[in-house]
């Protein structure tokens, strides 16, 4: 092998074992003993209205608008935990391309991973999407709004995320709207 090929190969296998390294340290989850104490803070996502509440002894502490995953890859239902938190991520993309910290990165400027693989809270690049069912099934949020919740919530909070809210959720998200009578 020529020495030019052995050069890019060397350079091709650093990138690849750097990429590999920084997924694993995502992945990894972030603990310590205050993580490990019953939380009294929890999130709950309504799916439908597109926004995120930040309970904790229960009362809603803050609401925030979101985006959510679109009809072909929707947000994931049930109940999770955030497994990492992490400031500045690089996002991997399903087609192996790599994009670092800054303005052109879909996660913006926070990450906070779910037990659920794949699937997190996270910024931004493009704002205006916030509102809309748009994402690849993750919870984004406006750049001001994400970096304050990952001030607020650590790993091992709990995230409910459900389709629409149910009649015991009306004091956070407000009363279902009623259904067309003329529907029927």
């Amino acid at each position: 092998m020529r020495k030019q090929d052995q050069s890019k190969l060397a350079a091709l296998l650093a990138a690849a074992l750097l990429a590999a390294a920084e997924a694993l340290a995502q992945d990894q989850s972030l603990t310590s003993s205050d993580d490990c104490e019953e939380s009294r803070r929890r999130i709950i996502l309504s799916i439908s209205d597109r926004k995120l509440a930040l309970i904790e002894d229960g009362r809603v502490v803050k609401m925030y608008p979101t985006a959510v995953g679109a009809a072909a890859t929707p947000s994931p239902t049930g109940v999770f935990k955030i497994v990492s938190r992490v400031p500045n991520p690089t996002w991997y993309s399903p087609d192996h391309k790599i994009v670092p910290p800054g303005k052109a990165n879909p996660l913006g400027t926070r990450w906070m991973g779910l037990s659920r693989k794949g699937y997190g809270i996270h910024g931004t690049n493009n704002q205006n999407s916030i509102g809309h069912n748009v994402s690849h099934g993750c919870i984004r949020m406006r750049k001001a709004d994400v970096e304050e919740l990952f001030q607020l919530v650590k790993v091992g909070d709990v995230v409910e995320m459900v389709a629409a809210p149910t009649e015991q959720m009306a004091w956070i998200f407000g009363p279902a709207p009623e259904a067309d009578a003329s529907a029927e």
